[in-house]
């Protein structure tokens, strides 16, 4: 059985919407147990037994949220040292831009290296249907992925 781990940070509620989202498209797949932590309670345990990470960002004034990043600077690290790959799908809640937050999540998850499977989608304003649509199709398609062995 593949492990797909979500892992989010919210505090306008827009991040933990998408998230859930992407957890009904995810569970869609019998063969993938989903792993859903707030990024101040996920670590590098949660990352080192996971085969694929969706990992949903907010923007905050232009850069990634606070807590996103700071599950990244804490699984950096670890996991280079632990030789952790694999796919990835980014999803940034954003007020008004998210270009910011994007290039800054991408750049650290290239240096673990985690491999991106599909392009960062920028949501902004208040979550919309098509975006929770989205991020739907997001999580069912990264845990339909790894059930196929394609990731």
């Amino acid at each position: 059985m593949s492990s797909l781990l979500i892992v989010y940070h919210t505090q306008s509620g827009s991040c933990a919407a998408l998230a859930r989202a992407a957890r009904k498209g995810a569970s869609l797949e019998a063969s993938v147990e989903v792993v859903v932590r707030r990024a101040c309670d996920a670590g590098i345990e949660d990352l080192a037994t996971a085969d694929g990470l969706l990992l949903v960002a907010a923007e905050n004034s232009g850069s990634l949220s606070g807590a996103c990043k700071d599950f990244l600077d804490r699984v950096f690290y670890p996991a280079i040292d632990r030789a952790v790959v694999l796919p990835y799908i980014l999803l940034v809640s954003a007020g008004n831009d998210g270009r910011g937050a994007v290039k800054q999540a991408e750049r650290i998850l290239r240096g673990i290296p985690l491999k991106p499977v599909a392009e960062a989608q920028i949501f902004r304003g208040v979550p919309e249907q098509k975006h929770l649509q989205l991020s739907h199709e997001a999580g069912q398609g990264l845990a339909a992925g790894l059930a196929m062995g394609i990731f």
